[in-house]
């Protein structure tokens, strides 16, 4: 006996959940989850900010039209607020200062608000910054502090609420096609729909060739996060979150705790992600050569699996060589923040009605979404190297 539906969702993350969401309602939708909860991997293990001053220009534009949505969501979706302001702050040594200088002039054509300030005002505004480190600097004022699980929850409840459906533990084991519709087999029962849409995050390539459908190159890469709390600072949860024009580093503050990264790009199998004792090193060699801040004592570390194809943008889109079979995937870093945007493109390219008016009037057209822009472009992504300590500020 097999349950049918309209859209078959593998992957219960950010992505499977917000396009889910709004397809259900007047579609019939399942998600299929492997885990026994949705977002156990990325989603759930992101430190969340909204900025439209981050990532290739397409993800910018995805996140730009989302900013009303975690700023004043609609009442049905969350009792809870989505979001609080907590700017962006990038900051420079002096021998970054061409890419600091290219960063800032690409980032303003969407988002004029964005500014560089002084030295002296980047100290000011974060006082735990190192006067010596800091060449430059620009600030995203309207940047916000994203509360992932709040969106999450948002995502699923809503589906929910419209009819749809989360199954857990229910990897997509087995597909078939015959008459117009997939036939999936799992451990929990069988589901059948004339689209399955592969949300599967980082084994968004594992269930494309079950499936038997080219692989889009997509590669995970492991990502280190600790919190901590420093002896000798006092935070305010109003600091922007402050990030290295290069990505080697970056942190924030949250309910009184310092959350930091070192970013780094380890490609990575699909698995369940844990921190690597040097990569925990290295996030605090370059939060104290960067800050005041002394790290005594780790509260807690992490990783998680950021997902990325070649040009770092996301893949949305049906895939021109298997019948019924929708990618929504590659999302990298920026899943939280492009959710709204990614979560109404996808749901509007998997009805085929092409990309929603105010994503196209930023530039977004479908070419860039597709599958297929992947297979005719050809380069591997390439991870960023992060095996040592910053250099000098020279």
């Amino acid at each position: 006996m097999e349950r049918e539906c309209d859209f078959l969702i593998i992957g219960g993350g950010i992505g499977g959940t917000s396009a889910a969401y709004f397809l259900a309602g007047t579609h019939k939708v399942v998600v299929l989850e492997m885990e026994d909860q949705p977002g156990y991997h990325t989603t759930g293990r992101s430190i969340a900010a909204y900025t439209e001053a981050y990532g290739p220009r397409t993800i910018r534009a995805l996140a730009k039209v989302g900013y009303r949505f975690f700023t004043r969501p609609p009442a049905e979706f969350s009792d809870e607020r989505l979001s609080r302001p907590q700017g962006f702050l990038f900051v420079a040594r002096k021998n970054q200062r061409e890419t600091m200088e290219t960063l800032l002039s690409s980032v303003q054509e969407l988002a004029p608000s964005v500014q560089a300030i002084s030295r002296r005002d980047a100290v000011e505004t974060v006082p735990v910054l190192r006067t010596d480190y800091i060449d430059s600097a620009f600030l995203d004022p309207t940047a916000l502090a994203l509360d992932v699980a709040a969106i999450h929850q948002g995502y699923i409840q809503g589906l929910r609420t419209k009819g749809g459906e989360i199954v857990c533990r229910a990897e997509a084991q087995g597909f078939e096609y015959r008459s117009g519709k997939w036939h999936v087999t799992t451990p929990a029962e069988r589901f059948s729909a004339p689209v399955v849409i592969n949300a599967a995050g980082a084994w968004a390539d594992v269930v494309a060739e079950r499936i038997g459908a080219k692989s889009v190159g997509l590669q995970p890469m492991r990502r280190t996060a600790i919190a901590f709390v420093p002896p000798n600072s006092a935070l305010d949860n109003n600091w922007p979150v402050v990030i290295d024009a290069d990505e080697d580093w970056y942190f924030k503050i949250d309910a009184g705790m310092v959350l930091a990264s070192l970013a780094e790009e380890t490609p990575s199998e699909p698995q369940d992600a844990q921190p690597e004792e040097l990569d925990i090193a290295l996030t605090v060699d370059r939060i104290e050569r960067a800050t005041t801040m002394q790290i005594d004592r780790i509260l807690r570390s992490w990783a998680g699996l950021r997902s990325f194809v070649a040009d770092r943008v996301t893949v949305c889109g049906y895939d021109p060589t298997v019948d019924g079979f929708f990618w929504c995937c590659g999302q990298g870093g920026y899943g939280i923040e492009t959710s709204y945007g990614m979560g109404r493109a996808a749901a509007s390219l998997a009805t085929e009605q092409g990309v929603p008016e105010d994503i196209a009037a930023l530039g977004v057209t479908t070419a860039d979404l597709a599958p297929d822009r992947l297979w005719k472009s050809g380069p591997a992504i390439k991870p960023k190297p992060h095996g040592s300590p910053i250099g000098e500020n020279r």
